[in-house]
């Protein structure tokens, strides 16, 4: 029986809005390697994630600049009173 991967608390989506927090001027290279993720699929969560409003996306020049909606409420239905700002603070301190 093969291996399974480890476990982690946070998933990509989340870890990928925690680094757009920290550094919003990251390429998505930069947010792949800081999540531990691959180019494609930081790329792939980032898309989900502006799709679905939760960040935004601004063009300059080359470069992009992302701000994460810290207003709108977590996904989860057992958590949706809850704040995605709230979430971000937690995992920041």
């Amino acid at each position: 029986m093969a291996a399974r991967p480890p476990w982690t608390f946070l998933t990509s989506h989340a870890s990928v809005l925690l680094e757009v927090t920290r550094a919003p001027d990251a390429t998505v290279r930069e947010i792949a390697e800081r999540s531990e993720l691959t180019e494609r699929q930081a790329h792939r969560v980032l898309a989900d994630l502006v799709d679905s409003g939760y960040v935004e996306r601004q063009r300059g020049g080359r470069r992009n600049r992302y701000r994460v909606n810290e207003a709108l409420p977590l996904r989860r239905p057992s958590l949706a009173d809850r704040r995605v700002g709230e979430l971000l603070e937690a995992l920041s301190r």
